[in-house]
């Protein structure tokens, strides 16, 4: 099916439109408690959860490149909006800094799209973003006990989780067992009913009629009725207005952006990295054609226009557009019907919020963070190196004892600080001239050369490697000299990325060799090698001879240049042309 930026409806039956709709009231069954609870992670009213589930969802549906995938709130950009939020303890202030939060959010993912930058989310490992998911798990489980327990949240938001946590634990009153019960009865029966639905294939509504069911037994037992002191047996969550979000623009203090930057940043880059890989898995088995640039774009524009209308940051999230998927959904209609289809049950039904208990989110809450933590890929990345082991427990620990708005960049941080040594890294390799005239690696039971040395260099010419290179370059003068052997032949083509500072060692290296009367062949220069190479104006004083390009249909470079050393040495046996035919290369 066709489709551009706005939905061709020429192509648009009535057959996909039904299908489109019954799965987006099944993401709606869904998108409901989800929104709800991962506003309480934020620490915001749940109202902020419904309103990105309406507006999010819809505006990036509309603009979005995959026909699948459905964005609002998540559990990990909620926990990134928590870490941010934590410099505000006044309510109005964290409100106004949530819109305000969602707006640059939107603007920084905006620009990204508009310069074309989608592409470095590729630089953050997969292994950060496991350890994000294992710290963000811990942290919503933390989070959610208090609220479990049915006691008072104490601690300040400047305070760590495990402090918060300690000092709700001691100084936060009798725990409630009914709450508890609620929290327990809900765990339950969405384990329940999730087996049900793996088992009869039907639409995964179980976190919605769990919650259900927790409210309507709070109310029947009226633990969720206000007494006569305005409380309430368990806490609930509040009254969610009967109404849409309306236009608002937040107060602007540029005191808060300086606190929010660092946040907006990093949560910028996870939603995209959320978005794109959601989409990109889901089109493994449609094959859909999906433009990462666009969908850059349409994350950033949901979260600009959401800041204006009250709405949580989101992202892609991956529970939902599965669902999405497997309940049939066709186009990107199927979102922009659960964004109305949230909007109707917040007119109809939001004053009725009131009536959930807590402790009942906090269940789901929980089951929430145990799902978050992909336990298997967790273990296969702790086993497969220490660099991807390193990575997710430093990104992990980062985001329980930190910050997890940090987290994501701490562990950015490392990676880098951990790869670019392994970038840095030249590696040299002796070759060998065979009697059957095989060109190879040198073997420890080779002969030493008698005629020609020859080597193979790999690596990044770049200024980080400079030191090796230069160690590698007087290993070979040193060897030439203490050998006798007047020629050598240095193999270039597997370098990259050649800079000035690793050009000009090699320079040096030419010269000095030219000096000790040793004839340096430079082998298999690739095209970016060679450009530069003349720019350095190498060409006026290195004769052509010297240099052999990786360009040669018939022989590799390499070939030729040993067979020119032999040349020059007055060896003639190697160039008759049968006999010249039968060398070639090994490596």
């Amino acid at each position: 099916m066709k489709t551009s930026i706005f939905f061709r409806f020429n192509y648009y039956s009535w057959d996909v439109a039904r299908r489109d709709l019954v799965a987006g009231a099944t993401v709606a069954a869904i998108a409901i408690p989800q929104a709800m609870a991962y506003a309480l992670i934020a620490g915001v009213d749940p109202r902020f959860g419904l309103y990105s589930a309406i507006v999010v969802t819809l505006i990036a549906s509309v603009f979005g490149s995959s026909s699948h995938l459905i964005n609002g709130p998540t559990n990990a950009i909620s926990l990134l909006v928590f870490g941010t939020l934590a410099a505000f303890d006044e309510r109005f202030e964290t409100y106004q800094a949530l819109f305000l939060l969602a707006i640059l959010v939107g603007i920084i993912q905006t620009l990204i799209a508009v310069f074309k930058l989608g592409d470095l989310t590729r630089y953050v490992s997969e292994s950060v973003i496991l350890g994000f998911m294992a710290g963000a798990g811990v942290l919503v489980g933390l989070g959610q006990v208090g609220n479990f327990l049915g006691v008072a949240k104490k601690g300040s938001a400047d305070q760590s989780v495990l402090v918060q946590l300690w000092e709700t634990l001691t100084k936060g009153g009798a725990f409630n067992p009914r709450a508890i019960g609620l929290g327990i009865g809900t765990i339950v029966l969405v384990l329940l009913l999730r087996r049900l639905i793996n088992r009869y294939k039907l639409p995964q509504m179980d976190m919605l009629l769990a919650l259900i069911a927790a409210t309507v037994i709070a109310a029947i037992f009226q633990w969720s009725a206000p007494g006569t002191d305005g409380k309430t047996i368990v806490a609930v969550v509040g009254k969610v207005p009967a109404a849409l979000p309306s236009f608002h623009v937040p107060e602007i203090d540029f005191n808060w952006i300086s606190k929010l930057l660092s946040g907006a940043i990093a949560i910028s880059f996870l939603g995209l990295l959320e978005a794109l890989a959601v989409a990109k898995s889901i089109a493994t088995y449609t094959r859909q054609s999906l433009d990462y640039n666009r969908q850059c774009l349409a994350e950033g524009v949901a979260n600009l226009v959401g800041g204006f209308f009250q709405s949580l940051p989101g992202s892609g999230s991956l529970t939902r557009s599965s669902i999405n998927y497997q309940a049939g959904g066709i186009t990107r209609m199927s979102g922009v019907y659960s964004g109305l289809i949230v909007a109707v049950v917040v007119l109809l039904f939001g004053p009725y919020a009131r009536f959930i208990p807590k402790s009942a989110l906090a269940g789901l809450l929980f089951i929430t963070a145990a799902r978050l933590i992909d336990w298997k890929r967790l273990g296969y990345a702790l086993r497969a190196s220490w660099f991807d082991a390193a990575l997710v427990l430093v990104t992990a620990f980062s985001a329980i004892f930190i910050s997890v708005d940090e987290s994501i960049l701490i562990g950015v941080a490392i990676s880098i600080l951990l790869y670019l040594p392994r970038a840095t890294k030249l590696t040299i390799r002796e070759l060998a001239v065979t009697p059957e005239r095989v060109v190879r690696e040198r073997l420890p039971q080779d002969a030493q050369a008698d005629a020609v040395l020859i080597y193979d260099l790999e690596g990044d010419l770049f200024f980080g490697a400079a030191p090796e290179l230069d160690h590698y370059l007087d290993d070979i003068k040193h060897k030439s000299m203490q050998s006798g052997i007047r020629y050598v032949v240095l193999r270039l083509r597997r370098t990259r990325n050649p800079d000035v500072v690793a050009i000009e060692h090699l320079e040096r290296f030419l010269h000095d060799a030219e000096k000790l009367g040793i004839t340096v062949l430079l082998a298999g220069v690739r095209p970016d090698l060679a450009k530069i190479l003349h720019n350095a104006g190498f060409m006026r004083w290195l004769s052509a001879d010297r240099i052999f390009f990786e360009e040669d249909e018939r022989y590799s470079a390499t070939i030729l240049a040993v067979r020119h050393a032999y040349k020059l040495l007055g060896r003639r046996t190697d160039m008759r042309g049968e006999e010249a035919e039968s060398w070639y290369y090994l490596i």
